[in-house]
């Protein structure tokens, strides 16, 4: 019987450590996205909805390659996780440019508004992350 090594993964079976990590990972993605939203929006004149859309694409980029390398500990980033993360991002994304697009609409800043749609969006991604990029069906 030949035993077959085992990868140690950053966060094994500890929950808690996994959440952390993808928490500190949205945290640099969500100044990633807060610079760009800021940049387009103000600076390069886009539409608000284009503007949340792009930043969130750029830090969900950022947010895979820190996620596949730390917080799930995979080997070598993969197109396919990447495709899957993106597809769980699209439907953060969607929920977070509703949210800004809501919340400034009833009069709220707009970066107060971006900061809850990235908690939305974050609930979002952090669930299909789990369950579908990196769980068993990966």
């Amino acid at each position: 019987m030949r035993i077959k090594p085992t990868v140690l993964r950053s966060a094994g079976p500890n929950r808690t450590g996994r959440l952390t990590k993808f928490v500190v990972v949205g945290g640099i993605g969500t100044v990633l996205n807060t610079l760009a939203l800021l940049l387009f929006s103000r600076w390069v004149g886009l539409p608000l909805a284009a503007a949340s859309a792009l930043a969130v694409e750029i830090a969900a980029v950022s947010n895979y390659l820190l996620n596949d390398s730390w917080t799930f500990a995979a080997r070598t980033p993969t197109f396919r996780r990447f495709a899957k993360f993106n597809v769980a991002v699209v439907m953060g994304l969607a929920l977070n440019v509703f949210t800004v697009w809501f919340l400034t609409r009833l009069g709220l800043y707009f970066l107060a508004a971006n900061l809850v749609g990235i908690v939305a969006g974050f609930s979002v991604n952090y669930a299909f992350s789990v369950s579908w990029v990196w769980g068993r069906a990966a």
